[in-house]
């Protein structure tokens, strides 16, 4: 299944806006290192917000299974780049996804795909995590979902508060992880330790 995203009717007009970006800086569009530049950017662009392109239906593919496990079942170190909407800087880091199984299971690599679809588009990393959280409980029918990510986030890297060493740490917790403390803690000793950025 491809996921490449359709190259629109305005796709020009992204490469247009990028031209007018670039020569509000002072520089020269027509030096060999910027001739296609625009067109590149665009490309890129298309690239890291295709999620609003993808159909969950076509993500998902119908990979689901028929079991009897009702232990955790935890995908960990699902790496991940977004876009921050207030900068439309980069964010990456890395998700753990855990759920608890009600009949049954997903395909392993569906759950990189979902983190995928929600996170190559513009975000807060609080709403992306609710958003990846809320769609598995969906998908799945499953008795819980839990979702911890932790990222480096470039607008605060490169500008602003010019801080080098920051992570960000989100969790979103749905179904039995609300109440449950047991199964709660069980997910979040299994995760792996979190990495110091330096």
């Amino acid at each position: 299944m491809s996921i490449t995203p359709t190259i629109t009717s305005d796709y020009q007009e992204s490469v247009e806006s990028y031209r007018q970006l670039i020569l509000s800086t002072g520089e020269d569009l027509e030096r060999p290192g910027l001739e296609e530049t625009p067109m590149r950017a665009a490309k890129a662009f298309a690239h890291l917000t295709q999620g609003y392109h993808q159909s969950l239906d076509e993500v998902v593919n119908d990979a689901l299974f028929p079991s009897n496990n009702r232990e955790l079942v935890l995908v960990q170190n699902i790496e991940f780049y977004s876009l921050c909407e207030h900068h439309m800087l980069p964010f990456h880091g890395i998700a753990h996804v855990g759920y608890l199984p009600n009949g049954q299971v997903l395909g392993l690599s569906k759950f990189a795909r979902i983190v995928d679809m929600f996170a190559r588009r513009l975000q807060v990393q609080e709403n992306l995590s609710d958003q990846i959280a809320q769609t598995i409980m969906d998908v799945t029918g499953c008795r819980g979902v839990a979702i911890v990510m932790d990222a480096s986030h470039m607008c605060m890297m490169m500008r602003g508060v010019s801080k080098q060493h920051t992570t960000t740490r989100t969790t979103s917790m749905l179904g039995e992880f609300v109440h449950d403390n047991q199964a709660r803690m069980e997910f979040l000793s299994a995760i792996p330790r979190r990495q110091p950025a330096f």
